[in-house]
């Protein structure tokens, strides 16, 4: 895993209601916890582009569901500012379900973009990722 090269604005709450966008089996996911996060005691966590969180399935196949997933997040409403200046956001959110935390993914297909600091971190979704922006 990299470091990321942009400055990332958190916009996904723990709590939030994230759609996945791979044939997975998931299709509806809910994040409550984020690898790798430093914080302060007390304060409400977030996720932004190309961190793995913790989630739990809330729509999907019947063996997929009420199950704690890791997924990695590929898109999100609010922009965010890349180190050349220019500001991105896409129309929705989404998220990959991966097998283990080094970023291999479950599915075989991802459907729409990708951000480009996701498949800079996780370069195993790069592999299934058709649109890259």
């Amino acid at each position: 895993m990299e470091s990321i090269k942009a400055r990332i604005t958190k916009g996904l709450n723990f709590g939030a209601l994230v759609p996945t966008c791979d044939n997975s089996g998931a299709k509806v996911i809910k994040v409550f916890g984020r690898k790798r996060n430093k914080t302060v005691k007390g304060r409400m966590g977030s996720a932004g582009v190309g961190d793995l969180v913790n989630a739990s399935v809330v729509k999907g196949k019947p063996e997929m569901r009420k199950q704690t997933i890791l997924a990695i997040i590929v898109r999100q409403k609010k922009e965010y500012r890349r180190l050349d200046g220019t500001r991105i956001k896409f129309e929705d959110n989404a998220a990959v379900v991966v097998k283990d935390e080094k970023g291999n993914p479950k599915g075989t297909t991802i459907k729409g973009a990708v951000a480009k600091e996701a498949i800079e971190r996780w370069g195993n979704i790069s592999k299934i990722a058709k649109i890259i922006v």
